[in-house]
């Protein structure tokens, strides 16, 4: 199987252009190819992941790949798929985003001389003069056409600014430069990216060449990755930081049944023929289907050992089996009880980051019924937790099925 056969296989392939070319240069180790990445958050997320799996997948076939942080384009922010525009944000926010998105890269690409590159659009995008570049990229945009296009199809409905209209010319400038600049032949996207994705394609055959090689290929795997990646907190970060590793692995393990399969074949660098094997696999075994997607993308993602925790922590959880040692805790003090040694179960929710707010703290007990503490479902938002009932080993705190804390008392609690 070639490795333009195996992409499809896995389900990651929507649509192309030259389709021929694209999978020659593929399968041959000889595509320069480019993903973007604006920094709107100072961490990756899931949706990221996705692609960097696939820049992975054609690294490890000798492809190089270009990472595109957007320095530049996200000071306007891109409109696709939104119906409001995104917060501003400062110079000083995004660059600090574009290092934190550099050092998270590293951990799935290999950078270097002759390797994968990280290039920071801002280089480009920052100094422009506008008259020079209305005058040289503008003219070659037609608005009817632009009008048309996916990417602005909900902001059309609420008001679509200027600044985002022109996220179509910024990113089409984008494949321009690194096409002239890197010899990147090739650039991959979401679906929502597709009218961007033609419009570097043809900017650079009119302003090059009609036959200038620039391709494009449109992959499902990052559209489905705006579709997940999402809980009730937020999304699914990969700093561990903002979304703890066990956390990671409960979210993968709790995926839908008919997705567990299509995840794995995405998602994983396990063979395909193991995969299939799974197919043929009904009840408690599509649980063990999901463990392993969990362990692998905890692996990838935090490393063999985090893995390992996370695995042994919901274990311990949900078949009683293992020590609770590595189910993520939380550390209450003194000054976190009131003068009865009580805390309430809202000012709980809210110290082990369950809730973020009282008011979402008090809709997942009343409303929700999705707390418990221990074995016991607590309905009364009035609750409070007593210091004398936390056990040396910690006391559990659970909201839902995948959002489990372990409280503890501190050495000064």
């Amino acid at each position: 199987m070639t490795l333009y056969e195996e992409l499809q296989a896995r389900g990651l392939l929507a649509q192309m252009t030259d389709e021929k070319e694209i999978a020659e240069l593929i399968n041959n180790g000889k595509a320069t190819f480019y993903i973007g990445f604006d920094p709107t958050a100072d961490s990756l997320h899931v949706g990221h992941f996705m692609a960097l799996l696939l820049m992975k997948r054609l690294q490890n076939a000798g492809n190089r790949p270009i990472a595109l942080v957007g320095g530049g384009t996200a000071m306007i922010g891109d409109p696709s798929g939104r119906s409001d525009m995104r917060k501003m944000m400062t110079v000083d926010m995004i660059d600090h985003n574009v290092e934190c998105f550099r050092k998270q890269m590293s951990r799935f690409i290999d950078f270097g001389p002759g390797k994968a590159q990280i290039v920071n659009n801002a280089d480009w995008l920052r100094d422009l003069n506008f008259l020079d570049f209305m005058r040289e990229i503008g003219s070659q945009f037609n608005v009817n056409e632009m009008l048309r296009a996916r990417c602005y199809v909900n902001r059309m409905q609420t008001g679509l600014s200027f600044l985002e209209f022109s996220y179509m010319l910024m990113q089409s400038y984008d494949f321009y430069r690194l096409y002239q600049d890197y010899g990147c032949q090739m650039q991959f996207g979401g679906d929502d990216q597709w009218s961007n994705m033609l419009g570097g394609i043809n900017l650079i055959r009119k302003k090059l060449s009609k036959d200038a090689y620039a391709l494009t290929i449109n992959l499902l795997l990052k559209h489905d990755g705006t579709k997940m990646g999402k809980t009730a907190g937020g999304a699914v970060w990969l700093d561990p930081d903002k979304y703890a590793p066990y956390d990671f692995y409960q979210y993968w393990r709790n995926v839908d049944d008919a997705d567990v399969l299509k995840f794995l074949r995405m998602m994983t660098f396990l063979p395909l023929e193991q995969i299939d094997e799974m197919d043929k696999w009904e009840g408690s075994q599509l649980n063990t289907a999901k463990s392993i997607l969990a362990y692998e993308l905890t692996s990838l993602v935090h490393g063999e050992d985090e893995a390992k925790k996370a695995e042994a922590g919901a274990k311990a959880v949900f078949m009683g089996s293992g020590s609770l040692d590595t189910v993520p805790s939380v550390e209450l003090t003194a000054e976190d009880f009131n003068e009865n040694d009580g805390i309430d179960i809202i000012s709980l929710l809210v110290k082990t980051g369950q809730a973020v707010s009282r008011s979402e703290g008090r809709r997942a007990i009343t409303k929700d019924h999705s707390i418990s503490v221990g074995d016991s479902k607590i309905d009364d938002f009035t609750f409070e937790v007593k210091k004398q009932d936390i056990p040396k080993e910690g006391l559990l705190i659970k909201k839902g099925k995948k959002n489990i804390r372990k409280v503890v008392l501190g050495s000064k609690g």
